[in-house]
């Protein structure tokens, strides 16, 4: 079960945020960039609306003010660990 949860996440980051087609090959940028992408989608995920990252992607790109929203709750996740 926990396979298909990493699974699950790959999918995630590879179709709302074309991981696969990245072509970044220099140094560590390819390592920098996947780590952006992770902290992108928990911070996504942290902020409460029930819709989907593609459309709270979508959301923050319309909508400063719901950009500065996902910020937030991104950012207080991460002040729990």
């Amino acid at each position: 079960r926990a396979h298909w949860g990493i699974e699950s996440m790959h999918w995630i980051l590879d179709v709302s945020m074309g991981e696969d087609a990245c072509q970044i090959y220099r140094e560590n940028a390819a390592e920098n960039m996947a780590a952006l992408r992770h902290m992108a989608l928990n911070m996504l995920r942290a902020e409460s609306t029930k819709i989907s990252v593609p459309m709270k992607q979508k959301r923050c790109m319309m909508k400063p003010a719901y950009l500065e929203q996902v910020l937030i709750a991104g950012f207080s996740s991460m002040d729990k660990y």
